[in-house]
């Protein structure tokens, strides 16, 4: 192994390290806050010895719809450069990547890796994978954007509706001035030239950028138009969607009130911590941004903790144990 090498493993054994310790420190702070509360957790108890099992069982289809969404957008886009794979091929990809995401140190970016070396494997070019993976994350965090974006206008005046009101408006005008920006001739080479600058200081960012203009280049050759793209934007909303539904069923299976107003503005602000993995898979942040949030739209404390634990488990805890029997099952074949 080259100095270089060793210097990059050291490196990323210190933060995973670290990523363990903040973790910890996190995750013991949220049990020492459920300890003083031995009230509200008794209420919580209470509420899920009686949750109704048919009602609950729609949470999980509804996590489950949330998962196939997420898969066959990425499979849309392999179709589009070349690579046809069946929904129940590419479903046991997404989950074991998700798997991986949700426990590891830096756990997304090991997700990633490990999904492009299975697509590789599969078939697909390296651009068209790259270009796969960039393009679905983001159009899944600009629907999770969307989702917000609605759940702050829904959400009315209750809440932290009103300042992220401000905030969006605020985004907003920015791309309105961005985009009448972009009709001058001179913005646009001036901003090919510092992406073109990014682009030879950061050789991955280069290989990424090469990447979705050659999936997008070639997807509107073969899918030519606007409406072909509505169906995996459509796809993207709708994973988020699902996984919103999840929790709506997750209450509703509790017998406790559904905050309506805040609901989606509730479930779009707890994805935000969840996604930046300061602990695995936001375990003890999830539920206590959640439960606080639930709390803050009228809920008791009880109830909003049984429902956040109900939530968690239909959309963390159960996609784990599925994900790494996926893995441990794809890693036996490629043995074999």
């Amino acid at each position: 192994m080259t100095r270089g090498g060793r210097a990059s493993e050291a490196r990323w054994a210190r933060l995973g390290w670290l990523w363990w310790l903040v973790a910890a420190v996190l995750v013991t702070a949220a049990l020492l806050g459920l300890v003083s509360r031995q009230g509200e957790l008794r209420r919580a108890a209470e509420l899920l010895t009686r949750i109704d099992p048919a009602k609950a069982l729609v949470a999980l289809f509804f996590e489950a719809a949330a998962l196939v969404c997420l898969a066959a957008m990425q499979r849309w886009f392999l179709a589009t450069g070349g690579l046809r794979m069946t929904t129940a091929r590419m479903v046991p990809l997404v989950l074991s990547a998700n798997a991986i995401a949700g426990v590891l140190p830096a756990g997304a970016a090991f997700a990633v890796a490990w999904l492009y070396r299975q697509l590789r494997r599969r078939g697909a070019g390296e651009a068209l994978t790259a270009g796969v993976l960039v393009v679905s994350g983001g159009l899944s965090a600009l629907a999770l954007l969307t989702v917000i974006a609605v759940g702050t206008l829904t959400a009315g005046s209750r809440g932290p509706g009103p300042e992220l009101m401000a905030v969006l408006a605020v985004l907003a005008t920015v791309a309105v001035i961005g985009l009448i920006a972009l009709r001058s001739a001179v913005v646009r080479r001036a901003m090919g030239r510092g992406w073109a600058r990014v682009e030879a200081r950061y050789g991955r960012t280069r290989s990424a950028s090469k990447a979705v203009r050659g999936l997008v280049t070639h997807a509107r050759r073969v899918r030519p138009g606007v409406r072909p793209w509505l169906w995996p934007v459509g796809l993207a909303l709708l994973n988020w969607v699902f996984d919103a539904a999840c929790l709506v069923a997750s209450l509703w299976a509790l017998g406790v009130p559904i905050p309506w107003a805040g609901l989606l503005l509730i479930y779009g602000l707890v994805q935000i911590p969840v996604s930046a993995r300061l602990t695995p898979g936001g375990i003890g942040i999830a539920e206590a941004s959640l439960t606080a949030l639930l709390v803050l739209y009228g809920l008791q404390p009880g109830q909003a903790f049984a429902a956040a634990l109900v939530y968690r488990i239909w959309s963390f805890w159960l996609p784990q144990l599925v994900g790494w029997a996926c893995w441990l099952g794809i890693t036996l074949r490629e043995t074999r």
